[in-house]
């Protein structure tokens, strides 16, 4: 097994003293100082891990005063945070709320709800069926005015599609982000995946890259339009097919497959030059899969993310990904969902964003015989 990094010390201890409950809710974690003697690391690994976790909900920061906690994770299923309740409630329901690029789209659609007097009741699915229905139900019971919702599980046939029909019978508008269910075929603001996966996989090839695997989540839609983007751009380039070259995975057995696949290419002798993934957050699970072999990124082994996330930045290994729009993503779906409330857009359009390519240094040329005959 690899060596643990300080980073990874840091924030793993800072983690088990929220979750065992050594530092409780509202609670001021140690300073800055008091962490780099603890710990006998650097400012800048203290700084690095704190603010992951505050990224990530388990730490907030209050200007002047320092860095509290925000509350222990385990056990809050689903989800839901009061709205101080003014008769102008809009509900929102994601998948996650404190992970990853999920803080940045609320903070997007919060930023402009405000600007319009509106309260938001906010709730999480953990991207499960189950929780979906108990969000909805609540939502429904509060009177909200409003709702804009990041479908759970969108690849499959979802058995709460009739409490979105209830949600019309009371003339309550919603709108759907990140994907949306076909059936319904409601106002949403997507991300045109299936170009993300497509403009991650060109990159590669660009570079010389011919042994590629792709990593994708199968049971929402945004995995399987980034997958066929993926396979588009193989065909289009002449790229040879291989098996596993396409592996995919559910949100419940994601580090199983991906550490067992990895194990079976990196362990033999055909071994990938360059992976694509689903995002960010599993692109950096790869990365640290990947010393486990000795595996260097980009020297060995190219990768792309997805999101362009916080975590794209926060290692040593700098990902290239594909940007997310994230707070504008919010900014217009709070636009929509307003105006719709107040009559003056009762049929909301829908928005596709075109992804771009923001490159770093997690890929590099293949540098290979083959590579240098293709260049000449």
């Amino acid at each position: 097994m690899a060596p643990k990094t300080k980073y990874n010390m840091v924030k793993e201890n800072i983690m088990e003293w929220i979750a065992s409950g050594k530092v409780k809710p509202g609670e001021k974690i140690y300073s800055e100082n008091e962490l780099v003697k603890m710990f006998g690391v650097s400012r800048h690994t203290v700084r690095q891990a704190v603010g992951d976790l505050v990224h990530e909900g388990w730490l907030y920061r209050e200007q002047g005063a320092g860095t509290f906690c925000s509350f222990k994770k385990e056990g809050i299923e689903p989800t839901v945070l009061p709205a101080q309740t003014n008769g102008k409630n809009i509900g929102v329901i994601t998948t996650y709320i404190s992970d990853y690029i999920f803080p940045s789209i609320i903070r997007g659609i919060e930023s402009y709800l405000t600007t319009k007097g509106y309260s938001l009741t906010l709730a999480c699915t953990d991207n499960d069926i189950e929780k979906e229905k108990q969000c909805l139900q609540t939502m429904l019971s509060r009177n909200i005015d409003g709702l804009i919702v990041e479908p759970s599980k969108s690849s499959i046939y979802n058995p709460n599609i009739h409490y979105y029909l209830e949600l019309e019978q009371h003339n309550i508008p919603y709108l759907m982000i990140n994907q949306y269910y076909p059936q319904l075929s409601p106002p949403h603001i997507v991300v045109n995946d299936e170009h993300g996966g497509y403009i991650a996989t060109e990159h590669l090839i660009k570079l010389g890259h011919r042994k590629i695997i792709g990593l994708f989540k199968s049971d929402d839609l945004q995995g399987v339009n980034r997958m066929q983007g993926f396979i588009r751009a193989i065909r289009e380039h002449g790229i040879p097919f291989f098996p596993d070259m396409v592996i995919s995975y559910t949100t419940e057995d994601m580090n199983d497959i991906v550490r067992n696949h990895l194990n079976k290419f990196y362990l033999s002798d055909d071994k990938p030059t360059a992976i694509v993934c689903y995002n960010d957050q599993l692109a950096l699970m790869v990365v640290d899969a990947l010393r486990n072999f000795q595996i260097s990124v980009p020297d060995d082994v190219s990768i792309v993310g997805y999101d362009d996330s916080f975590l794209a930045e926060a290692f040593e290994v700098k990902l290239t990904s594909v940007a997310h729009p994230k707070i504008n993503m919010g900014i217009e779906a709070a636009k929509r969902i307003v105006a719709a409330v107040e009559g003056k857009d009762n049929n909301p359009q829908s928005i596709t964003y075109e992804p771009e390519l923001v490159i770093r240094n997690s890929t590099a040329p293949l540098i290979s015989v083959n590579t240098l005959d293709i260049q000449e």
